[in-house]
């Protein structure tokens, strides 16, 4: 593949950072919240830790949707990573399902009491305090202090190019990939 030249223009269009950004893979999560403002969740791609010290991570969510309104209020979020067999739970909870059902959290593994946000059985899950949240463009991010974690399935699933893919390990007979030396 080619290399393409980088042209600096100063700003950088909103359709070519969007088909960039296709291009960078994401771990896929669900958002769970629960409290006075009610019980929701959304599937999201932006999530990543900040400190190990203490314990911190960020989500990015779209300001003007439900979620973000339930977790600016609720306090209290779970981020739940998905494995490559909840496809199903990943498309539900990003909406594909809302025409057919009424909780997102219908026929769904799920524990937790009322209040407390969900957590999703075999998911692996960071249960979070919000410590910060800050407006940018069109998004809220979410600076949550982790206070519980579960490990789950320890294969991915990543969203890319617009769709979901799972993960193969670099040093995996399946990869094809060649390896280069520098």
């Amino acid at each position: 593949m080619a290399q393409q030249q980088i042209i600096n223009e100063g700003t950088v269009s909103r359709d070519a950072f969007i088909a960039t950004m296709r291009q960078v893979a994401a771990s896929v999560a669900v958002v769970t919240t629960d409290g006075p403002a009610g019980r929701h969740g959304a599937t999201v791609s932006t999530f990543c830790s900040v400190s190990a010290d203490p314990p911190t991570i960020l989500i990015c969510l779209s300001a003007e949707r439900r979620i973000a309104k339930a977790v600016r209020n609720n306090q209290d979020f779970c981020v739940n990573l998905l494995s490559q067999n909840h496809i199903a739970i990943a498309n539900r909870f990003a909406g594909m399902d809302d025409n057919r059902i009424n909780d997102r959290f219908s026929g769904i593994d799920h524990y937790g009491a009322r209040g407390v946000p969900p957590a999703l059985d075999a998911a692996t899950v960071f249960s979070c305090k919000t410590e910060q949240l800050v407006a940018s463009g069109s998004h809220l991010v979410v600076i949550g202090r982790v206070t519980a974690v579960r490990a789950g399935d320890p294969a991915p699933l990543t969203y890319l190019d617009g769709g979901y893919h799972a993960l193969v390990p670099a040093h995996s007979e399946h990869n094809h990939l060649t390896q280069t030396t520098v």
